[in-house]
């Protein structure tokens, strides 16, 4: 899983596309970068419409020749990566697409299967499951127990963070009643 909202534009491309060694200051050995790595296999790629310009249009030469070079390399490598990919944005209205500068192309590109998952605020029903999904995540050694008017309480509510915030509010309840110091 690749966040392109978490990683820096600077350095992106070497993650995505790894470098040679000597590509730039501190490139002291040669990195694979995540298509490398996933060759045979899957990239998830998250919050694409993030993605600059710039690697937006490498991104669009794997998916259409499945070739890259790394940065500072000459070599191209072939890999053999299926994508998927999921932004919070509406990039299938064009209109958002042109506001992003997210190339017309590389949607085309990805968008074979459209899987749309609506807001938290329309699938109440799932935050029970949801709540004790995260809730195991985070203790694995507790059992812990919500009260069903817990659960009203959280179903009110519209959620505009979606699961994130969910998910948020879940780990800070959690570290405040369980917290041992």
């Amino acid at each position: 899983t690749v966040s392109m909202a978490e990683r820096p534009h600077s350095i992106l491309d070497s993650e995505l596309f790894g470098y040679e060694k000597g590509a730039f200051t501190g490139a002291d050995s040669t990195k694979q970068g995540y298509f490398e790595r996933a060759d045979g296999g899957t990239l998830f790629l998250d919050e694409l419409s993030h993605i600059p310009l710039d690697d937006q249009s490498k991104l669009l030469r794997v998916l259409q020749s499945r070739t890259f070079e790394r940065v500072g390399g000459r070599k191209e490598i072939k890999v053999d990566v299926r994508i998927i990919s999921a932004t919070s944005e509406n990039i299938q209205d064009s209109e958002i697409r042109d506001k992003l500068h997210f190339l017309d192309p590389l949607y085309f590109r990805l968008e074979k299967y459209i899987i749309t998952v609506p807001p938290l605020r329309e699938r109440k029903e799932e935050i029970p499951l949801l709540v004790k999904y995260y809730l195991n995540h985070l203790s694995t050694q507790k059992e812990v127990i919500i009260d069903e008017k817990c659960y009203d309480l959280l179903k009110d509510y519209d959620w505009p963070g979606n699961v994130r915030q969910l998910f948020g509010m879940v780990e800070r309840a959690y570290i405040n009643a369980y917290d041992e110091d």
